[in-house]
């Protein structure tokens, strides 16, 4: 490492850790414990992270045949019904979603008090969306828009329109990668106007699209349901037959059919725009752009730089994948079309977007989900004590020793590995089921391996990485 760069981490050391409080209140900008983590030896913790994915890999290889399939053997709990109530839960959720959106726009505008903004970025998209691949799919509980339509269904209103089968999950994609230009690329999306503004004609138009079209624009067109759906498809809880059952992360995968090529897509795309949500705040980037990240001028001054950045790494990932995928096919000499290869194994790759989202978000929540607690034990600001924390100080103490930042940032790194060791462990799985034995399934996976070899090293590279947004 240059002195130069010696340099630069020093005071963005000093910078995170002398005007933090400063920046927290900025919306809600990304609570960052990166002034300490620089001080840590995220050399040794990066190259043991790597290590356990390597090791992963090479005792895969050694293995008996399907012996990564039975890690996926999943254990049946209690007989499973379909209930009714998620039509009632689903409509208190929109109700409550319009009156957060009326808030936004009435409302306090500090996105650190307003209820809106700490709902929609804290407790839906870090929380929710970490807990539905966690847990299980509670999206269906709290979607807000099947309540809704199944009481105008029951009032006469019905489809009109088909939604074209050739374009498969396109408007999927098209619809999930426009959140992610506005997350990314906005120059306020946090403010809790421009929130109200971009949730409210996104929830009403979806709502007019699933009138128009049916169920299947929720199921192939809703960018946010069928991400809502893909991290269900990995956790542990889930229906198999009529049960309820629970087994390791990805055991439904190995349940359920081939999804079509649309919505593979889909999921190498849910992994590339997580990656340049961390990528696009390194000091790394904005050095790449040519701006210096201890004077940032604003996000203002980034968008077009942003949008093609959002765009060009998903295309970029997409390319590398398949050409592993390719690879890996040509190793075997197997005549199964590419596109196959690239449906069969995308669903591996969900365990690492659900890791590094969690990772991602992890020191944000620390501190925004103090403020969300705030303000929801005082929603309409009267000076109520809902939740009892009378009088309640948001803190960021724990940024402030090393041992508290380790233990934060340990954390983060080990979601990440788990992340990529279950999607070694799935990939294999899914290579033995289809090519036949072990030994063919490990050739097959030699290039998907080093893949996600490479990518558990810029994963957590992106986390100790020095931030200037």
């Amino acid at each position: 490492m240059t002195v130069s760069q010696h340099c630069i981490r020093i005071k963005a050391a000093l910078l995170a850790a002398g005007f933090l409080p400063l920046f927290s209140a900025q919306a809600l900008a990304h609570a960052s414990d990166q002034g300490l983590t620089l001080l840590l030896p995220t050399d040794l913790y990066i190259s043991s992270g790597v290590a356990a994915v390597i090791l992963t890999v090479v005792l895969l290889a050694a293995l008996p045949d399907r012996a990564a399939e039975a890690a996926f053997t999943s254990v049946a709990l209690v007989r499973w019904w379909r209930p009714r109530l998620p039509v009632v839960t689903s409509c208190l959720s929109a109700l409550l979603f319009l009156w957060l959106v009326s808030v936004g726009l009435t409302g306090s505008r500090d996105p650190l008090s307003n209820p809106l903004t700490l709902s929609i970025w804290t407790i839906w998209w870090i929380a929710l969306v970490s807990l539905q691949g966690l847990i299980g799919n509670l999206w269906k509980w709290i979607n807000p828009w099947a309540g809704p339509v199944a009481v105008l269904r029951q009032l006469g209103f019905q489809p009109f329109l088909r939604l074209p089968v050739q374009i498969g999950h396109g408007m999927a994609i098209v619809t999930f990668l426009g959140f992610g230009l506005f997350l990314m690329a906005d120059i306020a999306p946090a403010d809790p106007g421009r929130l109200a503004n971009f949730a409210g004609c996104y929830w009403l138009f979806t709502l007019l699209a699933i009138l128009a079209f049916g169920p299947r624009w929720m199921l192939r067109a809703e960018g946010i349901s069928v991400l809502m759906r893909n991290y269900a498809g990995i956790a542990p809880f889930g229906r198999k037959r009529r049960t309820l059952a629970v087994g390791l992360w990805g055991w439904k995968v190995l349940q359920a059919r081939v999804p079509p090529l649309g919505l593979a897509i889909f999921m190498v795309i849910m992994l590339g725009s997580g990656s340049f949500d961390g990528l696009n705040e390194t000091f790394w980037w904005l050095g790449f752009l040519g701006i210096n990240p201890l004077e940032f001028p604003g996000r203002s001054a980034v968008v077009t730089q942003n949008v093609v950045g959002l765009l060009l790494a998903n295309a970029i990932l997409l390319g590398v994948f398949a050409i592993t995928i390719w690879f890996g096919l040509r190793l075997i000499r197997s005549d199964m079309p590419l596109t196959r290869g690239i449906a069969i194994f995308a669903p591996s790759i969900l365990p690492i977007a659900l890791g590094y989202h969690i990772a991602h978000y992890y020191a944000s929540f620390l501190v925004e989900g103090q403020y969300a607690m705030v303000a929801l034990n005082d929603p309409f600001a009267t000076g109520a004590d809902l939740l009892g924390l009378g009088t309640f100080y948001v803190t960021t103490g724990f940024f402030n020793t090393p041992d508290s930042v380790r233990l934060i940032f340990l954390t983060q790194a080990g979601a990440v590995v788990l992340g990529h060791v279950l999607a070694v462990l799935l990939a294999h799985a899914l290579a033995v089921r289809h090519f036949g034995t072990n030994a063919r399934a490990a050739i097959s996976q030699a290039p998907l391996a080093l893949f996600m070899i490479g990518y558990t090293f810029f994963g957590l590279w992106l986390l100790a990485s020095p931030r200037g947004v």
